[in-house]
């Protein structure tokens, strides 16, 4: 045997009898390393990616137990406490739920007049950390997502995302043929030009209910358009969201996302 031979040889692990060889035994006692990369935290927890989460990092808008940390690869131990923007973060497991939002309920996590909010609907759901993405009105009722996963979340409502958003919009009275080809073609409003996706009639025999799709994110824009047009919105229920939809869930309940839908929406955020 050559001498190139022996040293392949001698290099080669040796297995004990009935056991795993020297190699696969000091894998076994690789342990999590107390420290973690702060930037690798943020993203974890669903706030942005790395890189992002970098950019937060440099414009001081992240505290660690108290304090702004600004130093690039900086790292935390477990028991560290994260904040972004003042909101404190935790890398919890990750939920996703929809509801279907009544009336008289704020869409917010806290309200400071004491009024009712959607987070009271949804306090027995279990999950660490949940808040709503995106806003309906108070007297807007329908599909509402919440989740933990703030990445997911912040793309979802990002405008150039054109997240589809159906709603039934009932009027004060019958939209004349005007107006409606005003809706499809466009209406400039205070802050900027708008327009449906698409417009339809839910009845040809009640011109005073229609299904509009858009995907615009701004307060209020439904209503708005209608106001600008002299058209009272007597009732505005989001049948869909992101393809989410609301059947067979009762006004007030929700339910967690199913493993297809939740793929879905991922695809749709560009998180696939």
């Amino acid at each position: 045997m050559s001498e190139k031979d022996n040293q392949k040889r001698k290099l080669r692990p040796r297995k004990k009898k009935g056991g795993a060889s020297r190699i696969t035994q000091k894998r076994k006692l690789y342990v999590e390393p107390d420290e973690v990369r702060l930037n690798k935290y943020i993203g974890s927890c669903g706030v942005c990616s790395r890189r992002e989460a970098d950019k937060l990092i440099e414009d001081g808008r992240v505290e660690v137990n108290g304090k702004t940390v600004t130093v690039l690869g900086a790292k935390i131990s477990k028991t560290d406490k994260v904040k972004v923007d003042g909101r404190l973060i935790s890398s919890a497991e990750k939920g996703y739920v929809v509801l279907n939002k009544p009336k008289d309920y704020i869409t917010t996590t806290k309200d400071p007049k004491g009024r009712r909010t959607v987070m009271e609907l949804i306090e027995d759901a279990d999950i660490e950390r949940l808040y709503p993405v995106g806003r309906l009105d108070r007297n807007t009722t329908g599909v509402l997502l919440f989740t933990n996963d703030g990445m997911l979340a912040q793309r979802l409502i990002h405008p150039k995302r054109r997240i589809k958003k159906v709603y039934a919009v009932t009027l004060d009275k019958p939209l004349i043929k005007k107006d409606f080809e005003a809706l499809l073609s466009g209406i400039q409003l205070d802050d900027g030009w708008m327009k449906a996706d698409h417009l339809a009639y839910v009845d040809p025999e009640d011109k005073s209910k229609l299904g509009i799709e858009i995907h615009s994110g701004r307060n209020r824009i439904i209503r708005r358009l209608f106001e600008h047009l002299e058209y009272e919105v007597v009732a505005l229920d989001r049948v869909l969201f992101a393809g989410l939809d609301k059947v067979k869930l009762g006004r007030g309940k929700w339910r967690n996302l199913t493993d297809k839908e939740l793929r879905s929406l991922k695809s749709l955020a560009g998180l696939a």
